[in-house]
């Protein structure tokens, strides 16, 4: 099952390395292919060296795509941990 949701990163220093590591983290967590796009770029969200070069500063909108069997349970989990800014 293919799934997609949009939401904005909302920390003010974008995705620098702690995000990213955290988006990786949890994206590992799950069996499911998760991808993360920009309006310029789409890239492997498990990934890490890939979500770095995305450049996503605060107020970009990001799509996360999730594709396979916890598709779901895994959007929601990076969609809120995007949503909540990544604890910072």
């Amino acid at each position: 099952m293919q799934l997609q949701a949009k939401t904005r990163v909302v920390n003010s220093k974008g995705l620098h390395a702690r995000p990213c590591h955290a988006l990786v983290t949890k994206a590992l967590e799950f069996q499911c292919n998760v991808r993360l796009a920009t309006d310029e770029c789409e890239v492997n969200a498990k990934s890490i060296i890939e979500l770095m070069t995305l450049g996503a500063a605060c107020g970009t909108e990001l799509t996360i795509q999730t594709d396979g069997q916890d598709a779901e349970a895994a959007l929601a989990a990076l969609v809120g941990l995007v949503a909540s800014g990544f604890g910072e």
